[in-house]
């Protein structure tokens, strides 16, 4: 988490002082640095949170078998309702991330995933993946680990932000620092709301979208949630350098 962390900031930083987008997002980890790109919190304190999320999410994993499922080509609706049916004795199967549309992720104790994903199957998806993870991420599972993380908060300062956030527990925008923490910490065992964040945006106006760090999940997904908008993706010096010099 911290290296994912550090080359998402190091790569916003090569945009230049000429570059202010209108608003930020990120996907999970992703908030932090959208954070520190709303100048909300400083690069050393967001350092030390991300460090501090990763080794509290360890800890919590580490409780009992557990796992996450990518689930293709079915409605929210019938994810959420095939997760709500093998949860009879408590909250062990939960959608963990609604990246886009045909794609939720599922999360939790790996035989209740397993589960679950046979039913999804069975219900019409065209494909269940099992994810080579070991934790429950983004489910009540880890709200031990959210709370560990509020801690570490606590002694944090977030600033108000001079740039728009959308924070993936809601897809609503965030202007309070104090809220901002709250969801931080809840936001470890909450759904991340992805599709609908970047739908909030549009709603907004957003039509140029950049993914800043490594890979290109988000810019994918992009292609999926609306065509309409413009995504650029950025991973090196040169990419910042190519899109710097399209929309500055």
């Amino acid at each position: 988490q911290p290296a994912v962390f550090l080359h998402s900031v190091i790569s916003a930083l090569c945009m230049g002082d000429d570059f202010k987008p209108e608003m930020t997002a990120g996907h999970s980890l992703g908030e932090f640095s959208a954070l520190v790109a709303a100048s909300a919190l400083s690069f050393e304190d967001g350092l030390k949170l991300v460090y501090a999320r990763a080794m509290a999410m360890q800890k919590a994993c580490e409780i009992q078998p557990s796992t996450m499922a990518a689930i293709i080509a079915l409605s929210d609706e019938k994810v959420e309702e095939i997760c709500a049916s093998v949860n009879a004795e408590g909250e062990v199967c939960v959608p963990a991330n609604y990246n886009c549309p045909g794609q939720i992720v599922i999360t939790g104790k790996t035989d209740a995933v397993e589960e679950a994903a046979a039913k999804l199957k069975e219900a019409g998806a065209r494909r269940t993946i099992m994810l080579n993870v070991s934790g429950p991420f983004h489910s009540a599972m880890l709200a031990t680990a959210g709370k560990e993380l509020g801690k570490v908060l606590e002694g944090v300062t977030l600033h108000e932000l001079k740039i728009p956030y959308v924070t993936n527990v809601t897809a609503e925008y965030v202007e309070d620092p104090a809220e901002t923490k709250a969801l931080l910490e809840k936001q470890i065992s909450s759904s991340v709301r992805w599709q609908q964040s970047v739908e909030n945006m549009i709603r907004q106006g957003v039509d140029t979208f950049i993914e800043i760090g490594p890979g290109r999940t988000l810019a994918g997904f992009m292609r999926k949630i609306d065509r309409n908008v413009k995504v650029y993706n950025i991973q090196t010096v040169e990419d910042a350098e190519k899109v710097c010099q399209e929309l500055v």
